[in-house]
């Protein structure tokens, strides 16, 4: 089956993994990294940028006007800062994966089931 692993991020978890934690960061995410390829159970992994991010909405009434706005926004305080597309025998094993980024001793990491 393959999962999503959703990493998001926060102010607290910026701040750590660019202080204190960051040697700790890079190295779980390259032997997450490594191990998964090694394994055959890594898809795709990749870090998200906000600098330039779009919010992108249809109109209701008239689905081809189509408004964008810089995003995430100032107010939002989770993000996500990036992802691993993975493919694995067990939900359990995909949970295992996420629960061991550094991240998730700040904010969540959310795992979905791909469905196609």
């Amino acid at each position: 089956m393959r999962f999503q692993i959703l990493i998001y991020n926060n102010a607290d978890a910026e701040a750590a993994i660019d202080g204190e934690l960051a040697g700790e960061f890079r190295r779980t995410h390259d032997e997450i990294i490594a191990e998964l390829t090694a394994s055959g159970e890594l898809v795709d992994t990749n870090e998200l940028g906000i600098d330039d991010a779009v919010v992108v909405r249809a109109d209701r009434a008239d689905p081809t006007r189509v408004h964008s706005t810089d995003g995430p926004f100032s107010e939002a305080r989770e993000w996500v800062g990036g992802y691993y597309t993975v493919e694995c025998e067990t939900r359990e094993r995909a949970i295992a994966i996420a629960g061991r980024f550094v991240e998730a001793r700040f904010s969540p990491v959310e795992v979905r089931r791909l469905i196609h």
